[in-house]
Protein backbone atom coordinates (compact mmCIF):
# COMPACT_ATOMS: atom_id res chain seq x y z
CA UNK A 1 0.00 0.00 0.00
CA UNK A 2 1.51 3.05 -1.23
CA UNK A 3 -1.14 5.75 0.24
CA UNK A 4 -2.58 5.25 3.53
CA UNK A 5 -6.17 5.96 2.11
CA UNK A 6 -6.14 3.05 0.28
CA UNK A 7 -6.44 0.86 3.55
CA UNK A 8 -9.53 2.20 3.46
CA UNK A 9 -10.66 0.34 0.09
CA UNK A 10 -9.19 -3.29 1.29
CA UNK A 11 -11.10 -5.87 2.68
CA UNK A 12 -10.26 -9.74 3.32
CA UNK A 13 -12.37 -12.21 1.47
CA UNK A 14 -13.57 -14.94 3.30
CA UNK A 15 -10.11 -17.18 2.23
CA UNK A 16 -8.01 -14.77 3.13
CA UNK A 17 -7.03 -13.13 0.34
CA UNK A 18 -7.00 -9.03 0.04
CA UNK A 19 -9.24 -7.47 -2.26
CA UNK A 20 -10.42 -4.32 -2.88
CA UNK A 21 -14.10 -2.83 -2.05
CA UNK A 22 -16.56 -1.27 -3.79
CA UNK A 23 -17.26 1.97 -3.11
CA UNK A 24 -20.95 3.49 -2.46
CA UNK A 25 -22.14 5.65 -4.43
CA UNK A 26 -22.75 9.25 -3.35
CA UNK A 27 -24.31 12.84 -4.63
CA UNK A 28 -21.23 13.17 -6.40
CA UNK A 29 -21.94 10.67 -8.83
CA UNK A 30 -25.84 10.37 -9.05
CA UNK A 31 -26.91 12.83 -11.22
CA UNK A 32 -29.29 15.32 -9.79
CA UNK A 33 -33.20 14.43 -11.11
CA UNK A 34 -36.32 16.17 -9.71
CA UNK A 35 -37.66 13.51 -7.97
CA UNK A 36 -34.46 13.62 -6.05
CA UNK A 37 -34.92 17.67 -5.60
CA UNK A 38 -38.40 16.86 -5.10
CA UNK A 39 -37.38 14.70 -2.10
CA UNK A 40 -35.48 16.65 -0.26
CA UNK A 41 -37.49 19.91 -0.76
CA UNK A 42 -40.38 17.71 1.22
CA UNK A 43 -38.27 17.29 3.92
CA UNK A 44 -36.50 21.16 3.87
CA UNK A 45 -40.76 22.35 3.40
CA UNK A 46 -41.23 20.04 6.78
CA UNK A 47 -38.55 21.87 8.55
CA UNK A 48 -39.57 25.05 7.45
CA UNK A 49 -43.08 24.69 8.05
CA UNK A 50 -42.27 24.20 11.66
CA UNK A 51 -40.37 27.31 11.70
CA UNK A 52 -42.79 28.83 10.41
CA UNK A 53 -45.42 27.33 13.25
CA UNK A 54 -43.50 28.75 16.12
CA UNK A 55 -43.74 32.25 14.41
CA UNK A 56 -47.29 31.82 14.41
CA UNK A 57 -47.14 30.61 18.11
CA UNK A 58 -44.96 34.05 18.80
CA UNK A 59 -47.45 35.96 16.52
CA UNK A 60 -50.55 34.65 18.96
CA UNK A 61 -49.10 35.11 22.24
CA UNK A 62 -48.02 38.98 21.48
CA UNK A 63 -51.87 39.10 20.48
CA UNK A 64 -53.21 37.64 23.84
CA UNK A 65 -50.01 39.60 26.03
CA UNK A 66 -51.13 43.02 24.27
CA UNK A 67 -51.01 46.00 21.86
CA UNK A 68 -47.00 46.67 22.93
CA UNK A 69 -46.00 42.76 22.24
CA UNK A 70 -48.44 42.47 19.38
CA UNK A 71 -46.91 45.51 17.89
CA UNK A 72 -43.56 44.46 18.04
CA UNK A 73 -44.54 40.97 16.34
CA UNK A 74 -46.51 43.08 13.93
CA UNK A 75 -43.24 45.34 13.28
CA UNK A 76 -41.02 42.12 12.25
CA UNK A 77 -43.59 40.43 10.29
CA UNK A 78 -43.85 43.81 7.89
CA UNK A 79 -39.98 44.10 7.82
CA UNK A 80 -38.76 42.80 4.59
CA UNK A 81 -37.00 39.89 6.50
CA UNK A 82 -40.21 39.24 7.65
CA UNK A 83 -42.31 39.14 4.64
CA UNK A 84 -39.56 37.19 3.17
CA UNK A 85 -39.97 34.67 6.20
CA UNK A 86 -43.83 34.79 5.25
CA UNK A 87 -43.32 34.44 1.67
CA UNK A 88 -41.44 30.77 2.11
CA UNK A 89 -43.47 29.66 4.59
CA UNK A 90 -46.18 30.04 2.31
CA UNK A 91 -44.36 28.42 -0.50
CA UNK A 92 -43.42 25.77 2.02
CA UNK A 93 -47.14 25.06 3.05
CA UNK A 94 -47.94 24.28 -0.15
CA UNK A 95 -45.21 22.48 -1.88
CA UNK A 96 -45.67 20.11 1.17
CA UNK A 97 -49.33 20.00 0.90
CA UNK A 98 -48.88 19.22 -2.75
CA UNK A 99 -46.29 16.53 -2.26
CA UNK A 100 -48.35 15.31 0.49
CA UNK A 101 -51.18 14.72 -2.02
CA UNK A 102 -48.91 12.93 -4.33
CA UNK A 103 -47.56 10.51 -1.82
CA UNK A 104 -51.27 10.06 -0.92
CA UNK A 105 -51.94 9.15 -4.75
CA UNK A 106 -48.90 7.05 -4.47
CA UNK A 107 -49.98 5.21 -1.67
CA UNK A 108 -53.55 4.19 -3.58
CA UNK A 109 -51.37 3.45 -6.56
CA UNK A 110 -51.68 6.24 -8.63
CA UNK A 111 -49.16 8.01 -10.62
CA UNK A 112 -45.95 5.40 -9.14
CA UNK A 113 -45.34 4.07 -12.18
CA UNK A 114 -41.87 5.54 -13.99
CA UNK A 115 -43.03 7.46 -16.50
CA UNK A 116 -45.02 9.76 -14.47
CA UNK A 117 -42.55 10.43 -11.88
CA UNK A 118 -40.72 13.15 -13.20
CA UNK A 119 -44.04 15.23 -14.70
CA UNK A 120 -45.77 14.79 -11.22
CA UNK A 121 -42.98 16.01 -9.26
CA UNK A 122 -43.13 18.80 -12.04
CA UNK A 123 -46.54 19.44 -11.15
CA UNK A 124 -45.93 19.69 -7.70
CA UNK A 125 -43.54 22.43 -8.00
CA UNK A 126 -45.60 24.00 -10.70
CA UNK A 127 -48.55 24.39 -8.63
CA UNK A 128 -46.54 25.93 -5.33
CA UNK A 129 -45.35 28.67 -7.42
CA UNK A 130 -49.02 28.93 -8.70
CA UNK A 131 -50.36 28.92 -5.47
CA UNK A 132 -48.04 30.93 -3.56
CA UNK A 133 -48.57 33.44 -6.25
CA UNK A 134 -52.16 33.58 -6.21
CA UNK A 135 -52.43 33.90 -2.32
CA UNK A 136 -49.86 36.62 -2.30
CA UNK A 137 -51.53 38.48 -5.48
CA UNK A 138 -54.91 38.45 -3.37
CA UNK A 139 -53.45 39.59 0.21
CA UNK A 140 -51.66 42.30 -1.53
CA UNK A 141 -55.04 43.15 -3.84
CA UNK A 142 -57.19 43.10 0.10
CA UNK A 143 -54.39 45.37 1.30
CA UNK A 144 -54.88 48.02 -1.55
CA UNK A 145 -58.28 48.20 -2.37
Amino acid sequence: MKDVRDAQFIAKATDGTLVRRPLSPHLGIYRWEITMVSSILNRITGVALAAGTLVLVWWLLAAAAGPAAFALVQEFLISPLGLLALLGWTAALFYHLFAGLRHLAWDIGIGFAKPSLNPVSWAVLAATVLATALVWAVAYMKLEG
